[in-house]
């Protein structure tokens, strides 16, 4: 079964930084999947923060957090991460990993087409709050 599992998340204070995961199994994310980072809070719709190419490992930032958020790949661990610091509180919302692992779909350099991300994992939290 192919899965993407987030984790990382919790309650920062402003200023501050986390290093969010993003753990695939069932598929190595490097053979050819570029995957992408979102986020959405509570009655805002959903915004792709990051887009990291497979192979190269080269990452496309929003402008909404570039500079702030890094993204990185642990190829050994079959792992990505989404690196933030400076934690403002409009970074507060759930965050997801999504790839796009359908066979016919399947992208390996970003950008990536909306609708092939196929595989999502189930999000983990960051509230940014004094």
């Amino acid at each position: 079964q192919l899965r993407l599992v987030e984790s990382g998340g919790g309650l920062v204070q402003p200023g501050g930084s986390l290093r969010l995961s993003c753990a695939a199994s069932g598929f190595n994310l490097n053979s050819y999947y570029a995957v992408a980072w979102f986020r959405q809070a509570p009655g805002k719709e959903r915004e792709e923060v990051s887009c990291t190419s497979a192979g190269s490992g080269l990452t496309v930032y929003s402008d909404s957090v570039k500079g702030r958020f890094t993204a990185s790949r642990d190829n050994a661990k079959n792992t990505v991460y989404l690196h933030i610091n400076d934690l403002k509180p409009e970074d507060t919302a759930t965050y997801y990993c999504a790839a796009p692992t359908r066979i016919m779909l399947a992208t390996s350099a970003c950008p990536i087409n909306s609708g092939y991300l196929t595989l999502w994992g189930q999000g983990t939290l960051v509230t940014v709050s004094s």
